[in-house]
This record gives C-alpha cells, structure tokens and sequence, in this order.
C-alpha cells in the first residue's frame, strides 16, 4: 500500500514512546531543526500503515512522499545528507569511518543490553545491567579524549550515545567512580534544547534535566 496523502505532503516518523533508536531519530531530527509529523506506535502491535509501508514492521520509521525507510543508521544518514545544515558527520572519509563504525558497536553491543533490561525477564535484566556497567566503564577515555563522542563537533553518533545515557539511571546502571567525563558530556547535550524537543513525554520522565 502507498503512504497516505498526509504522509506523502509532510515527512512522517513512525516511532515508539521509549526507544534508543527512535530517539535516536527524533534527536537528528531536532537537531536539524526539522518538522514532521510524528505517529508514536507500540511496536508489539504496530497500525496498519506502518505494517504496509515496512516489511519488518519496525520502529523508527521514516516516509517521505513515496519514500520509506528503516533502520535507524539508514534513517539517519538520510536525514543529515538531506537537510545538510547543520552537519553532523565529519568530512574526512576516516572520521566518517571511524564514526560510522563506533555507531555500529553502539547498535549490536549497548542497545541490546539497554532493551533486555527494559523487556527481559529478572535474570536476563540483571546479566545485561552488568555487561551495561562494564561497557559504559570501559568507554570512559573515550569520553576524555573530545567535548563530543569521538569528536570535536556534535556528530549522529553523539545521537546514538546520548539517547543511551539519558537512560542510565532509569535502567540501574551508575557511572563508574572516575565518569565524571560521562556525565559532563551529558549534561552539555541535554541542556540543549534540540534534546529536549527529541523526548517524547515517557522519556522527559525517565530523568530530570540539567539545570
């Protein structure tokens, strides 16, 4: 089936209330300074659309006119090459790369641990919070080394960072003794108001935001 006119006359994003990778979207959205129109879904019962659009029925979900994608490392590269303003990848190929491959752990390392924590059973919950723990520990120097993830500007793989360290607390996972530089770059992203315009209701309430 083909979007409906609404959707063909306005950029639309299927998402859910709670998501990392959603958020991840809405954040480049924000970021960018974008309007569409946003339809929150529950991704265990996704409408009909969103099921005709997507063979996967999954969230995030972008159309625009006749164009639909998935998977948020694909949405999100669109997005920053077709609103170019501001940038959010470097324009060197080997920071592009490296970029591209630190987004790529976040995906199939932390984002796994943050969903079994948010869906899985106690035990489940409970291995992924300390493999979470570990992960956010270990990546401390990396958090020394630029005023952003990797970078010395804001980059789509800060929109993929943050979205998991605004849901820290929430999931039981503390920063480390010496993740001073964690929650500092935090709190340099979420007092920006692209963040705050990226949270859905459910995700403002996770955690307050800085002063």
């Amino acid at each position: 089936m083909a979007a409906s006119p609404r959707m063909r006359n306005a950029l639309t994003l299927f998402s859910s209330a709670d998501d990392v990778l959603c958020h991840r979207v809405r954040l480049v959205l924000a970021a960018k300074g974008v309007t569409y129109d946003l339809i929150t879904v529950d991704p265990k019962d996704p409408p009909e659309d969103l099921i005709d659009l997507n063979p996967y029925h999954s969230v995030p979900t972008l159309v625009e006119r006749d164009l639909v994608l998935y998977a948020a490392s694909v949405v999100t590269e669109y997005l920053d090459e077709r609103y170019p303003h501001p940038p959010l990848m470097p324009v060197d190929p080997l920071s592009r790369a490296r970029l591209r491959l630190a987004m790529l752990r976040l995906e199939h390392d932390w984002v796994p641990e943050v969903r079994a924590i948010q869906t899985g059973t106690k035990a489940n919950a409970d291995a992924a919070r300390k493999r979470l723990k570990e992960l956010v520990a270990t990546s401390v120097p990396l958090f020394k080394a630029y005023k952003f993830f990797l970078n010395p500007e804001m980059s789509l793989a800060d929109c993929a960072m943050a979205p998991i360290i605004w849901r820290l607390e929430s999931l039981g996972v503390p920063l480390p003794k010496d993740g001073k530089a964690i929650e500092d770059y935090g709190n340099r992203i979420f007092r920006n108001p692209g963040f705050t315009r990226s949270l859905t209701p459910q995700e403002r309430n996770l955690r307050e935001l800085p002063a």
